[in-house]
């Protein structure tokens, strides 16, 4: 007598069996989980005795890279990089007394009226020597100087035409402010950086043209708003001269 058919054993039923081809929509609150939690597969191999096959592990859905990688060019991994380099930057500072300014554009002090056209749009500020000024300083106490320093520089190179001179100034620019082991590196995602780089074989007046629009759009979007509700500038407003405008700073 076959012990197997005296111990109750049953042969598999191959036929009518079921391939498990991934979770139902309703049972897709168990995904990936960062920082220890289980995993959908661990999850699914607890509760019913079911395994995740080699070829059904490419079908599971994958998290988005923008919330775990760098490299992926979004807006909120872009500001979180900075927001990390001016914490950086900050650490380093602390201990040091902040220098005076310097290197400010030659501009005289600005009127009531031209501090005041400031909070009517980002492009009004930026297009006064003494408003890049002013916002130059709220940027010092913020540790994100490096941004107008970046423009500034762009915008001299723009005025170039001597090749010579347009390869040193370009070059001088790419290690104060793209290459990864300045302390003034400004924040730009990979494709900009991707583009400079090829542009590096033959700079021209305009090699910096979309990593000076990403860092005008990030001043614009981050920087601006504080600034408009400042001390530097409230105090500008109130007549009380709070900042060091003038070609004497």
């Amino acid at each position: 007598m076959c012990l197997r058919k005296t111990r109750g054993y049953r042969p598999p039923d191959l036929i009518n069996a079921k391939i498990y081809t991934g979770p139902a929509p309703g049972e897709r609150g168990g995904e990936l989980v960062m920082g220890g939690g289980r995993s959908e597969t661990s999850a699914l191999t607890e509760g019913g005795g079911r395994g995740l096959s080699n070829s059904n592990t490419h079908n599971a859905p994958r998290p988005n890279p923008c919330c775990f990688c760098w490299c992926c060019c979004c807006s909120c991994s872009w500001n979180e990089e900075e927001r990390r380099r001016r914490s950086r930057r900050k650490r380093i500072s602390q201990d040091t007394k902040m220098e005076t300014i310097t290197n400010c554009e030659a501009c005289t002090k600005p009127s009531l009226e031209e501090v005041r056209l400031w909070s009517q749009s980002f492009d009004k500020l930026m297009r006064n020597p003494a408003g890049r000024n002013v916002f130059r300083e709220f940027l010092r106490t913020e540790y994100s100087e490096e941004n107008m320093l970046f423009w500034l520089a762009c915008e001299e190179l723009k005025e170039e035409i001597n090749k010579n001179v347009v390869e040193e100034k370009a070059r001088s620019i790419y290690e104060d402010y793209i290459s990864i082991l300045s302390p003034k590196e400004v924040s730009l995602d990979a494709r900009v950086r991707e583009v400079i780089n090829l542009k590096m074989a033959d700079p021209s007046p305009h090699s910096f043209e979309d990593a000076q629009l990403q860092i005008y759009t990030l001043m614009h979007r981050d920087s601006y708003p504080r600034f408009l509700s400042s001390t530097i500038y409230r105090g500008l407003l109130q007549g009380q001269g709070g900042s060091r405008t003038s070609s004497e700073s």
